[in-house]
């Protein structure tokens, strides 16, 4: 298998020189020439396999130059990490299941693609020859950046340097990451939202000046967002691991479609279903769930994406974002893999703040996909609901998802398929929150929102969050956007 830029060019790249790269060196993203298949007869037989050994198969469509044992053995790895199955399924009511995905070492669906990935980094490496040592690069608006961190500490040969928004973050997240453990991390706030993070970052790895002064110090570049396709494709497993749950609980015959309903700010846990569902997985809709910041739901509904709106800073700040990166990958396929077209859209995106398909191309986007959104109200409601319905406790993204799928429900009252609802993360890392929905008790302290959450629900509160109240920050610089290559070059010299 050859991975492609969404730009063009005529580049073409083994899946680990894929991983390595992080980003095309036309500043465009990875993607398969080709969507290897997947048979129902093969999902038969992965049915009896347990989570590491279905990701594995998954994996070994895209990852042709890695071992086949070699992939089964770093998944068992990565996902002993986990407490009990990785990915769960949980019957929520007739026809409604949560996938939840937050059972990991960092408590968000994160830890389901980046505890994998320092085992594919390191020996992406190895398969390239890559001989400097690996400079990662996260921009994050919450999760990814502990997921990364927690992946990547003490790695040999790598260093990982994240950005945060400095106001975009909730307290836990932002304790998370600044009291990260390890000799080769650094995290550094940023002056502005996600988008400027991101931004920043894309525009170092588009540098020809900023590569060539890491390559000075015998370091090259490597990102751990999901533009990286080793951030994606480990996502891809856990949809076809869920499908695979309900057929073998009887929910569902081998065959039937189910529908998937994803939070998403950047859209790569919803790009992964659609990788599935491009793979053979009998998928029939994916329900695309956003925050205030409803700019992919404006999208799916009108073909344009325009990012000149107001930003609002909300409870769930994972989707706090208006420039999705991984919307990239699907705009690429829909336009019949027209790589120049991508390429200015994209440019025009950076310079004038939008772009526009077709009405045939968001037709086709609509066959799969549709959007919708919640505000900060109908999330609680959607999450007080559910708690007092049947004991549920979802955290503040799940419960813009939820919104999402009841809507759909509403608007579609004969519809039967069976509802996926994916939940991203552990309840407890935005305590204050869900204890505000869920009770409607409100408190300033995050570690009192924790205790009154437990009181509340009797959740199992997980020590990695729980034991953050005793630990001195250690990273506690702010920077400008525009400056974000100077704390490079000064973290990477110590």
């Amino acid at each position: 298998m050859k991975f492609v830029s969404t730009r063009g060019g005529a580049e073409k790249v083994t899946a680990s020189r894929a991983i390595v790269m992080g980003l095309a060196s036309n500043g465009g993203l990875f993607v398969p020439e080709k969507f290897p298949q997947v048979s129902l007869s093969e999902l038969e037989a992965m049915i009896e396999l347990d989570y590491p050994e279905r990701a594995a198969e998954i994996l070994s469509k895209y990852l042709t130059d890695y071992d086949r044992e070699w992939l089964l053995s770093a998944c068992k790895s990565a996902y002993a990490k986990f407490d009990g199955d990785p990915a769960p399924l949980v019957r929520l009511d007739d026809g409604v299941f949560i996938l939840e995905l937050w059972h990991g070492p960092t408590c968000a669906f994160k830890d389901m693609a980046l505890t994998l990935l320092p085992y594919l980094l390191r020996r992406g490496c190895d398969l390239c020859g890559i001989k400097e040592e690996i400079l990662i690069l996260v921009a994050t608006s919450g999760d990814t950046g502990k997921a990364a961190l927690e992946g990547f500490k003490d790695a040999d040969g790598v260093k990982i340097m994240v950005f945060y928004p400095s106001d975009g973050v909730s307290k836990m997240q932002k304790l998370q990451m600044c009291t990260q453990e390890g000799s080769n991390v650094n995290v550094v706030a940023v002056k502005g939202n996600f988008d400027d993070c991101q931004t920043a970052v894309k525009e170092i790895f588009a540098s020809a000046d900023c590569v060539e002064k890491l390559k000075e110090h015998n370091i090259a570049l490597s990102s751990a967002n999901s533009i990286n396709f080793g951030r994606l494709a480990p996502q891809i497993a856990y949809y076809f691991s869920a499908y695979l749950d309900l057929v073998s609980s009887e929910q569902i015959a081998m065959g039937e479609e189910i529908d998937f309903t994803v939070p998403t700010g950047n859209f790569g846990n919803i790009l992964a279903a659609y990788y599935a569902k491009r793979m053979g997985l009998p998928i029939r809709r994916l329900h695309c769930a956003s925050n205030e910041n409803k700019i992919l739901t404006d999208f799916l509904e009108t073909g344009v994406y325009d990012t000149r709106r107001e930003f609002y800073k909300t409870t769930s700040p994972s989707m706090d974002i208006l420039v999705s990166s991984n919307l990239e990958r699907l705009i690429f396929e829909v336009s019949g893999r027209n790589s120049k077209l991508c390429a200015k859209r994209m440019d025009d995106l950076k310079k004038l703040g939008r772009y526009e398909i077709t009405a045939d191309e968001l037709a086709e986007i609509r066959q799969t996909f549709d959007g919708g959104y919640a505000d900060e109200e109908t999330a609680v409601e959607a999450m007080y609901d559910v708690f007092v319905d049947v004991g549920y406790t979802m955290d503040t993204h799940t419960g813009c998802a939820m919104k999402v799928a009841v809507d759909w429900f509403e608007k579609n009252k004969k519809d039967e398929t069976n509802m996926v609802v994916v939940s991203t993360a552990n309840p407890y890392k935005f305590p204050q929150d869900v204890l505000y929905a869920v009770t409607g008790n409100d408190v300033k302290d995050s570690f009192k929102g924790i205790k009154r959450l437990h009181a509340a629900t009797a959740m199992a509160v997980p020590k990695c969050l729980s034991s953050l109240k005793d630990k001195t920050p250690r990273f506690t610089r702010t920077a400008d956007a525009k400056k974000l290559f100077e704390e490079i070059l000064e973290f990477i010299k110590k």
